[in-house]
């Protein structure tokens, strides 16, 4: 059977920091039959500065497209600027995940299935925290809750990497 890796990005959600501030996170969904991933299917939540750091992370190994660029006037009433940065970000990812050696990357993994910060992400590599990566990514809350919700992730996501 051939592997494959589904990944999708969706679902943009305005979340309050505080009484002035405020930031966009995004939902990723990954399906796929690959050995390299702990779970099968998951989902996790990721905000722009994230995606910054796992692409700083992983271009020291590898050339890596941009992200969509930062734009301090963001807004999710601008259909287009959602649509294009959401659509930046999946071909992002399907440009990592279409790596092979990248997919040995514990970080990587650490960002597509586990809930942690970047500061856990960075410790639990770096082996400086009481959890593995492997238990990181099985404690996750990350995941599907029900079935109608992976059949919704299921329609969404028509993007696949064929290893």
């Amino acid at each position: 059977m051939q592997e494959t890796i589904s990944v999708c990005v969706r679902n943009p959600r305005l979340c309050k920091d505080d009484l002035w501030h405020s930031h966009v996170d995004y939902e990723i969904c990954l399906q796929t039959n690959s050995m390299c991933f702990r779970k099968k299917t998951s989902c996790v939540r990721r905000r722009y500065s994230e995606f910054v750091w796992l692409r700083h992370c992983l271009e020291q190994n590898a050339l890596l497209p941009k992200l969509p660029p930062r734009n301090p006037f963001f807004s999710l009433k601008n259909t287009e600027q959602v649509v294009q940065r959401m659509k930046g970000f999946q071909e992002f990812l399907e440009s990592v995940l279409h790596t092979t050696f990248l997919l040995s990357d514990s970080r990587l993994h650490l960002f597509l299935q586990s809930d942690l910060s970047i500061t856990r992400m960075s410790r639990c590599a770096l082996g400086k925290t009481k959890y593995t990566v492997a238990e990181a990514i099985q404690r996750s809350s990350s995941g599907f809750t029900s079935r109608s919700e992976k059949s919704t992730c299921d329609s969404d996501c028509e993007s696949a990497v064929f290893l």
